[in-house]
């Protein structure tokens, strides 16, 4: 494990693999190293052909935090992870982190190329919208510290059956999720104004001009196909992939060579 410090004093703990072109991979909400096996796979596979770097965003896994929270503060991670790993990288946002992605390239960071996986983007009827105050209530059950009610209300708003969470809390994974739940208001404000079934704001990526790769899965719900066409155009240099057979939880043997050829072609 190697850490950086971000500019207001957040240690952010990441690790890099193999050689070559640099990628950074941003997870979604949960998502970090200790807890998961999958984004690290991917790290390996890519780290045949690049320098591939798997970091805990904020407040999570090893990295460590600082308050009051802003989206701007985990901008300027990405940006001491991409000095680390010497500018000009390529980014890969899974779901929530797509935002994440999307709003660092139109920060200006050093960005070559981006490419994103089901950006959990509500355009459309094609599934039920947030519900308007989705943030602040979310928000208001992490600054009290109680991550068992915001773990339920992330997963009930995102198509989670209300009676199948009282059998999720006696699985394993029940705390891995209690462990990072503090962190989805984080998501929640990256994903906010994207998930009220009307079209994405228009100028909030207008300055994300580097070449995208939108991918979502065949077998995934409907609404991740409409958001991944309403994304792809909306930005001017973007291609839409998708990933036969495929849904959110993508496998890996599918989505490293899509990324590969991606990277090959921009690098």
């Amino acid at each position: 494990m190697s850490t950086v410090t971000s500019t207001d004093g957040t240690t952010i703990a990441y690790t890099y693999v193999g050689s070559g072109p640099a990628v950074i991979l941003v997870g979604g909400a949960f998502q970090h190293r200790a807890i998961d096996a999958s984004t690290r796979e991917v790290a390996q596979r890519l780290g045949e052909d690049f320098t591939v770097f798997h970091y805990d965003r904020r407040g999570r896994g090893e990295s460590s935090d600082t308050q009051p929270y802003a989206k701007e503060r985990e901008i300027e991670d990405l940006a001491a992870l991409i000095a680390e790993a010497g500018g000009r990288v390529h980014l890969y946002g899974m779901s929530s982190g797509a935002a994440l992605a999307l709003d660092a390239v139109a920060a200006g960071l050093d960005v070559a190329s981006l490419a994103v996986y089901e950006a959990p983007f509500v355009v459309d009827d094609s599934r039920p919208p947030f519900p308007d105050n989705y943030l602040e209530h979310l928000t208001a059950l992490c600054r009290a510290g109680d991550r068992d009610a915001a773990v339920a209300y992330f997963l009930t708003n995102i198509g989670v059956p209300a009676d199948l969470l009282d059998g999720m809390r006696q699985a394993p994974i029940w705390s891995d999720f209690e462990g990072a739940a503090l962190t989805l208001a984080y998501d929640a404000a990256f994903m906010d104004g994207t998930t009220a079934g009307t079209p994405l704001p228009a100028d909030r990526w207008s300055k994300v001009t580097v070449p995208a790769l939108v991918m979502h899965g065949g077998a995934s719900p409907d609404s991740m196909r409409t958001a991944a066409e309403a994304l792809t155009a909306l930005l001017p240099a973007a291609r839409h992939e998708v990933l036969a057979g495929q849904q959110h939880d993508v496998a890996t043997d599918v989505l490293v060579p899509a990324l590969r050829h991606w990277l090959s072609v921009e690098k």
